[in-house]
């Protein structure tokens, strides 16, 4: 069997062991690694970050941080209930933590775990900022990105494994792949897939965050304080796991729109304050 048709096998293979559909998409996506794997995973992981950090209870901008992720939270139970995935949520175990750090980020991990830094509030500058963070953040978890990143993961190392069986008689070839393959298959391969799955985020968190009554308009916007804290420097697109702020930017304002017509069907026709916090 040539080298090509190794690596088709391979790939093929792996395609057939494990499949899950995305709600919001209705595609079928890789999942090498189960839920049932990948919860307790990452219930433990949550945990032992909290452990090591300062986490901030009892304060306005904390109990914020949990009115919006359980506003968030309920819009994604009556997106994925009137879309026929009702009962999708259950294993999750929702949590929303405020932990005090410089860092400019938040996530959400596989199965509701929920952590924001008080270094990005500052970008968020309003409580409708961080529901468009957090619509974001949990649409990673709702859509398997997770799962699909470890499942592309598996597949590269194993396209890899395979490529070094397939040369293992031709030294030069196989010195010249396993110089190339990283590089490629991640030029081609995993960065566009991590840059789609941040496009497919924001338009599953836009959603989220105007059906849980928050302006989609002002995603748009926070993403223009983003690229404002970058000082406009970023890492050309095509060599970064996130799509240009320019590009994100225009998506979201071309998305508002449509998040507001789904918002309508949820019977939400107007949206709360901008929540200064």
């Amino acid at each position: 069997m040539n080298t090509k048709k190794i690596l088709i096998a391979v790939g093929v293979l792996f395609l057939m062991i494990s499949c899950a559909t995305n709600p919001f998409t209705g595609k079928k996506t890789m999942a090498f690694v189960s839920n049932d794997q990948l919860f307790p995973s990452s219930f433990s992981q949550y945990n032992q970050v909290l452990t090591e950090s300062k986490v901030i209870t009892g304060t306005s901008q904390s109990e914020m941080i949990t009115r919006v992720g359980q506003r968030i939270a309920v819009a994604a139970e009556r997106y994925l209930t009137a879309n026929g995935f009702e009962g999708y949520l259950n294993d999750y175990k929702w949590e929303y933590k405020l932990i005090e750090s410089e860092q400019v980020n938040a996530w959400c991990m596989p199965g509701g775990k929920i952590a924001f830094y008080t270094g990005i509030l500052p970008i968020a500058d309003n409580e409708t900022g961080v529901a468009a963070i957090m619509g974001h953040e949990v649409a990673h978890a709702l859509a398997n990105h997770g799962q699909q990143r470890m499942s592309a993961a598996y597949l590269q190392q194993g396209l890899a494994v395979a490529g070094n069986v397939a040369l293992s008689s031709d030294q030069q070839a196989l010195s010249i792949f396993n110089q190339s393959f990283g590089v490629v298959s991640n030029v081609a391969g995993m960065l566009p897939f991590s840059r789609s799955h941040e496009t497919e985020a924001d338009k599953i968190g836009i959603y989220l965050m105007a059906i849980a009554g928050y302006n989609p308009d002002e995603a748009s916007v926070l993403w223009e304080r983003m690229k404002a804290h970058s000082g406009g420097q970023s890492t050309p697109e095509f060599l970064s796991t996130h799509p240009s702020n320019d590009s994100r930017i225009a998506n979201l304002k071309s998305l508002s729109p449509h998040a507001k017509k789904e918002a309508e069907k949820y019977g939400v026709s107007s949206f709360r304050p901008l929540g200064d916090f």
